[in-house]
């Protein structure tokens, strides 16, 4: 499977992006879709994720209410959408996905097999 992942830039606090994930080769559904991402100086964070088949989701604490994953596994895509950026949320955006993901390890970048090659996320006070 390979990844990639787009829709990042550079926004003023407040704003919303929405980050897209495309997806190629195996079947898109089979797959948990995580959302991480990585700060300059910093380690890599969990940000949101949605379970194959039941399509349940979590978040980050820092996250929720702001940020909704959502996916299309007809078109093999899945979508981070941002609202209320915050100069907190800047960083590289990575997606990935995994087979056997389990709810326990939604948030542990380990527990994913594929990653994209990141898109990156500015926000300015």
């Amino acid at each position: 499977v390979q990844l990639q992942a787009f829709g990042g830039g550079q926004v003023q606090a407040g704003d919303s992006l929405r980050l897209s994930c495309a997806a190629s080769g195996r079947t898109f559904s089979t797959y948990t879709v995580g959302w991480f991402r990585q700060a300059p100086g910093k380690e890599r964070e969990f940000v949101a994720a949605m379970k194959r088949g039941s399509g349940a989701t979590t978040y980050a604490d820092s996250v929720k209410g702001r940020f909704t994953i959502s996916r299309d596994n007809a078109k093999k895509t899945a979508h981070l959408q941002m609202n209320s950026l915050k100069p907190g949320d800047m960083g590289v955006y990575y997606c990935a996905v995994g087979e056997r993901v389990i709810t326990s390890s939604m948030a542990l970048p380990a527990a994913y097999d594929y990653w994209g090659q990141g898109t990156e996320v500015t926000v300015s006070s």
